[in-house]
């Protein structure tokens, strides 16, 4: 499963099948599991849990054993996440057990499937993980739905899941061999969550750069900044590809200047009247967004291989006939990489920032633009002068967030979990930055709009950016007089993350 499918699948309104090949590997492991663990001590199948794992379970308890599992571990916290998120969840969880390594009887798979297909999204707090058994406390409010107790999201509605189930004419999970533990046991949460991080950065990183190539227009930058014969003289794949994403947007404008033109010629002047190199901020975009780039592609491909494994424990294995004790539930692997993300976001933010208050400081721009973009009358109106309030600490906080949970293991569980990945965490807080840099970034683009409109720089935009500084008026009217603007940053920020930006490149 790619991130293609992922975003048609979550955000979209793709459908998942599920292949009888798929089933049947499902099958093959739920049945040379019951063969296998007739006389022999599995943890988790007769054993209790984590540091309980001593203690053997009685065969009448069996069935029961795997019950207690969700129930004693329903103990989240705090807010419920987001319906988005659960969905990528149920969706990494389903995934996690088509591998044909866990054990479970099809009727798992089938139910979460069910789930996921009907929108039936389970009431999960976003605290409880220590990424290590995986996401063992939000896993088990998942499986507290699929057993019919507990809450579940439907149809906007918060309801009892037995309820829900009922009308939706399903019956709640019979747990059997494993399924309590397999439904508890992972690293799906965690994958989810980033899922959704990522597909959202990687918009963000789109309209990073369309901004930027925006404010080089307004700032009648030179072009060179964007060429490909400078960035193709650094080796990373970031940076050239942001540059020619660059000159893709930058293409057809009649704002941005050559240098070659302008400046490869003799001069007389002692004092140049331009700036002859902008600021960092709009001259080292590829520079910057570079290493943001790379970082959303590795993170995409190890969150990507962590969807397509088997994430519980032990692994159960129908070829070599054998069931295998290890740790594939550590999230060490999401953890690493949302750290990364949300620093690689962070310095996003930071630049659209530094942009912004190249647009409202009217001695940085050396007067192109007034104080604030202020299209009215100086000192009775304010244009952007507080909505930079809110960029700037908005970006203050994503820098304080961006500091790792990766290193922060604390052993629990009888230090039975002596070290452990939060990688919940970790996605949780880099789900926060991404979010911050959406609105530091809506903020940017309605100064952009403004700084266009005062300059009438329209006829003189690229087709591309033009398209784009029209997408935004629809949502953000010019303004003089001064009124509220949270309605419109939160219109701004839905019109970000709701609109596919590449459809721009395809004009």
């Amino acid at each position: 499963m790619s991130i293609g499918d992922v975003e048609a699948l979550v955000f979209g309104r793709g459908r998942l099948n599920i292949t009888a090949e798929s089933l049947q590997k499902v099958d093959r492991s739920y049945d040379f599991l019951r063969e296998f663990s007739k006389d022999k001590v599995i943890y988790g199948i007769n054993t209790g849990f984590g540091p309980m794992a001593q203690y053997r379970v009685d065969d009448a308890a069996l069935e029961q054993l795997q019950y207690n599992i969700i129930r004693s571990h329903s103990t989240g916290a705090g807010r419920p996440l987001e319906l988005r998120c659960v969905r990528a969840a149920l969706l990494a969880r389903l995934v996690t057990f088509l591998q044909g390594h866990s054990g479970v009887h099809r009727d798992l798979p089938l139910l979460l499937h069910e789930f996921f297909e009907r929108d039936i999204c389970p009431m999960i707090p976003e605290h409880g993980s220590v990424g290590a058994s995986g996401d063992l406390v939000q896993l088990a409010h998942m499986a507290l739905a699929l057993i019919g107790e507990g809450e579940v999201f439907h149809r906007g509605l918060l309801r009892p899941t037995r309820d829900v189930m009922e009308e939706e004419g399903l019956r709640p999970l019979r747990l059997r061999l494993r399924e309590g533990l397999a439904a508890t046991n992972g690293t799906s949460v965690m994958t989810g969550i980033g899922l959704v991080n990522l597909i959202e950065a990687r918009r963000l990183a789109g309209w990073a750069v369309a901004a930027s190539v925006m404010i080089n227009e307004v700032a009648a930058s030179y072009d060179d900044l964007m060429s490909p014969v400078l960035n193709e003289a650094k080796r990373h794949a970031g940076q050239r590809r942001v540059a020619a994403e660059m000159c893709r947007w930058a293409e057809g404008s009649r704002s941005l200047r050559q240098r070659e033109a302008e400046m490869f010629h003799r001069h007389t002047e002692e004092v140049f009247e331009r700036k002859v190199q902008a600021y960092y901020s709009l001259r080292c975009v590829p520079q910057v967004l570079g290493p943001v780039w790379d970082t959303i592609e590795r993170a995409t491909e190890v969150l990507i291989d962590e969807l397509n494994s088997a994430c519980d424990n032990p692994i159960v294995d129908a070829e070599t006939r054998n069931v295998y004790h290890g740790g594939n539930f550590h999230g060490d692997y999401v953890s690493l990489e949302m750290d990364k993300l949300k620093i690689a976001v962070t310095k996003l933010a930071m630049l659209a920032e530094r942009q912004l208050n190249y647009l409202c400081h009217d001695r940085i721009n050396d007067g192109i633009l007034p104080p604030f973009v202020n299209l009215g009358i100086p000192g009775l109106n304010y244009g952007m002068q507080a909505a930079q309030f809110t960029a700037t600490s908005t970006t203050a906080e994503c820098q304080t967030l961006s500091n790792p949970m990766y290193v922060h293991s604390i052993p629990n569980n009888n230090d039975n979990q002596d070290i452990v990945s939060m990688g919940t965490n970790a996605a949780l807080l880099a789900r926060r930055v991404v979010e911050n840099a959406y609105q530091v970034t809506a903020i940017l683009f309605m100064a952009l709009a403004q700084a266009v409109d005062y300059l009438k720089l329209q006829p003189q935009m690229a087709p591309r950016t033009r398209t784009v500084y029209d997408a935004i008026r629809g949502v953000f009217p010019a303004f003089t007089d001064d009124q509220p603007k949270y309605r419109e940053i939160e219109a701004m920020v839905e019109f970000l993350k709701t609109t596919d930006n590449t459809n721009f490149l395809a004009q």
